[in-house]
């Protein structure tokens, strides 16, 4: 993990036209570097003040996809960093898929469900620099909000504050931990009215937190996605890794048949992870309210003309 860490200042720190070498295209719109402002069209107020680099990890693909991409974006000088960084994505693949079993547990599901559901994911990494601002009063590294992958998994650079989650009516700070992972549920796999008390000791004794709100479509509705932001520093820069555990693209999501009954009735329509993704990628800042106004956006006749309504 350190040396996955230690990468992210190599590639922050190049020359702007380096980065641009990286800059996503319109095939990959999520994928490649953003600069300053990052994601900036999807925000009218707060715009982010970070950089990113994204880049796909798909299990179904070659053993040397990641390395593959750093090479042939960056050049044969990043072959390292691209074969930490590959090793990295395995490493968070095979945890993800471990902590899917344990969630299929909790609520009753055959164990190989879920691990079934995402082995051949086409999941996502991201690079996270947020610079010093000298009034962050005044911006987000991240503004609120819920991540409508199915999992994240964070690494945040030690000793520099940043992650916030909202909880009981106000922001809670969640502070590095040195080797702690971060796991928050997002709006893909949500679940309703389910302990996780064995899944978070377990979790917590192998150095992970969980964040979580119960409370959403994998698993109708049970574990509800986790309201979070990222605040910037005024004298100190601060870097994440976070691996997004997605399905692949056209897989359609909807919940085991166990969790459904007349007394837990289907919540959502069946909807494949690009219908998802694109909507918060092109009409919906992702947040509490994301699976309903979706829902309400794919059975629409008129969804193509849907926008959201501009953030204050």
């Amino acid at each position: 993990m350190q040396a996955a860490m230690n990468c992210i200042p190599r590639f922050f720190t190049l020359p702007l036209s380096d980065k641009l070498k990286a800059r996503g295209n319109p095939l990959c719109r999520n994928w490649g570097y953003a600069g300053a402002g990052a994601h900036s069209d999807r925000f009218t107020a707060n715009l982010p003040w970070k950089e990113t680099l994204s880049f796909g990890s798909d299990s179904a693909s070659s053993d040397s996809m990641v390395a593959d991409y750093f090479v042939s974006t960056l050049g044969d000088g990043f072959r390292e960093m691209g074969a930490v960084y590959q090793k990295y994505c395995e490493a968070m693949m095979k945890l993800a898929l471990s902590i899917m079993e344990l969630l299929g547990m909790s609520l009753g599901v055959d164990r190989a469900h879920f691990r079934e559901f995402f082995g051949d994911g086409n999941s996502i990494m991201r690079l996270n620099y947020y610079p010093p601002c000298q009034e962050p009063e005044l911006t987000f590294g991240t503004g609120p909000h819920c991540d409508p992958t199915s999992i994240t998994i964070l690494l945040q650079q030690d000793e520099v504050d940043g992650l916030e989650v909202f909880s009981r009516g106000e922001w809670r700070v969640v502070r590095p931990a040195r080797g702690a992972l971060i796991v928050n549920i997002g709006d893909t796999f949500m679940v309703t009215h389910i302990s996780l008390i064995n899944l978070c000791l377990f979790l917590l004794l192998h150095e992970i937190y969980v964040l979580y709100r119960a409370n959403n479509a994998l698993t109708n509705g049970m574990y509800k996605s986790c309201l979070h932001r990222a605040v910037v520093n005024k004298v100190k820069e601060r870097s994440s890794l976070a691996f997004f555990l997605c399905p692949r693209i056209n897989r359609v999501v909807r919940p085991p048949e166990c969790l459904v009954n007349e007394e837990n009735p289907r919540k959502y329509p069946d909807f494949t992870w690009a219908e998802l993704f694109d909507f918060t990628q092109k009409h919906y800042r992702a947040d509490m309210e994301t699976l309903p106004t979706f829902t309400h956006w794919l059975l629409s006749s008129s969804r193509s003309h849907y926008s959201h309504p501009s953030p204050p």
